[in-house]
């Protein structure tokens, strides 16, 4: 007998559903409820693009984030990711697949939200809003452009040194929690606005000997209430209403690319060690794969 997992359609679902009824004499209510738990699945996998068989962890971690988008609680959330769990072991010991792509995922914590995030359309939106060509546009445009590119912290944000950057490769090295490096790759858009910033606004506010990228036109590093107020203002100014905050922005990154279909512990990687999609894998991940990784599924990539 071959070894090769076989074909997997929504109709294994049905098929599960069966096991259930027939082998584990599931009652009618309780089945039920499994049903309407996986035809959500379902239905979130449609609107992604994603085949039942394609669905990774990062899938799996980002209809967690969805859920608490939509007001899920972290109980409803953890049942949701048990009738997962349930139906994804079924296929595997049925050798429909050969991995279970919820394996790696936790459980929610329960009493603790899942952040809530700005879609793709109020990021770029957000982006855009430091419109023009002046000294503070220009700063405030490369600052928003790198923390998207990067995920990174506000603290990270405006900590870096001109060290932190390598634009050749494309890479910014800041420094995270615990004062541990970490290299993520930013992208063309995050490269060009802060080409332009460096190349234009910072050698006139510079004093010699700073080292701080991000600077006021005072030639102080920018602060960390400064760079809040200034996303807060481009936020109403885009015709965003939810309440918008840097770490907001950093949240937006790691969830665009979980639902863009990036591998969960490379974007667990790129940002530091922080849990943001409900697992606590971490991996080395070298700077060629972190590259193409963020090319490829990076909206602004």
């Amino acid at each position: 007998m071959s070894d090769e997992p076989r074909e997997v359609s929504d109709l294994r679902v049905d098929e599960y559903l069966d096991f259930l009824k027939v082998e584990r004499g599931l009652s009618k209510n309780t089945l039920e409820a499994y049903a309407k738990d996986l035809s959500r699945w379902l239905s979130f996998l449609e609107r992604e693009g994603v085949s039942l068989d394609e669905a990774r962890g990062g899938t799996v971690a980002a209809f967690l984030v969805a859920l608490a988008g939509d007001g899920v609680s972290a109980r409803s959330q953890a049942r949701y990711l048990s009738a997962l769990r349930g139906l994804y072991r079924h296929l595997v010991r049925e050798r429909y697949l050969k991995e279970d792509p919820t394996a790696l995922v936790d459980r929610p914590k329960l009493g603790q939200r899942l952040p809530s995030v700005l879609t793709r359309d109020e990021v770029i939106r957000l982006l855009a809003a430091p419109a023009g060509e002046g000294p503070r546009e220009v700063r405030d445009r490369a600052m928003l452009h790198t923390m998207y590119a990067a995920g990174l912290r506000v603290t990270e944000l405006v900590d870096l040194d001109l060290n932190s950057l390598n634009l050749e490769t494309g890479f910014v090295v800041p420094f995270g929690k615990g004062d541990k490096r970490r290299v993520v790759p930013l992208g063309e858009f995050a490269k060009d606005a802060l080409l332009e910033y460096l190349r234009t606004v910072r050698p006139a506010w510079a004093s010699p000997g700073s080292r701080a990228v991000f600077l006021t036109h005072h030639g102080r590093p920018m602060t960390r209430q400064g760079f809040w107020k200034n996303i807060k203002r481009y936020a109403a100014a885009a015709g965003i209403t939810k309440v918008v905050s840097p770490h907001k922005l950093r949240h937006s990154f790691a969830t665009h690319l979980l639902i863009g279909g990036a591998d969960l512990r490379v974007v667990q990687t790129m940002l530091g060690h922080a849990d943001i999609a409900t697992t606590q894998v971490y991996t080395h991940v070298t700077g060629e794969r972190l590259h193409e990784i963020h090319e490829r599924h990076h909206p602004r990539g």
